[in-house]
């Protein structure tokens, strides 16, 4: 009964390895790095700022925004752009066209 023949660790590794490449072989793409997102939302672009507010103050801001169907953000953005208007500084729609939003 014949042996089948030993198995040489050194032989197999060569047979499992792709042939060396040329460097002529080698592609160069040139591809422009990739452009960074845009933020889509208002919660990607903003920064966050807390207010506290006394109850019954939150609870009039609230009542407010109840009545008039609105959101308490929008009373608020409407309040800081009357105080940019009253100290003479620009407008948040003035200030969004300039960035180019």
């Amino acid at each position: 009964m014949s042996r089948p023949p030993k198995l040489d660790l050194a032989a197999i590794v060569a047979a499992a390895t792709p042939p060396a490449r040329k460097s002529a072989d080698i592609v160069q793409l040139d591809v422009p790095a990739p452009r960074p997102k845009p933020a889509a939302t208002l919660k990607e672009r903003a920064r966050q700022m807390s207010v506290y507010l006394e109850p019954p103050v939150y609870d009039q801001l609230r009542d407010l925004a109840h009545t008039e169907r609105t959101k308490m953000h929008a009373l608020m953005l409407e309040a800081l752009d009357l105080l940019f208007k009253q100290r003479g500084a620009r407008s948040i729609e003035q200030i969004n066209e300039a960035e180019g939003r």
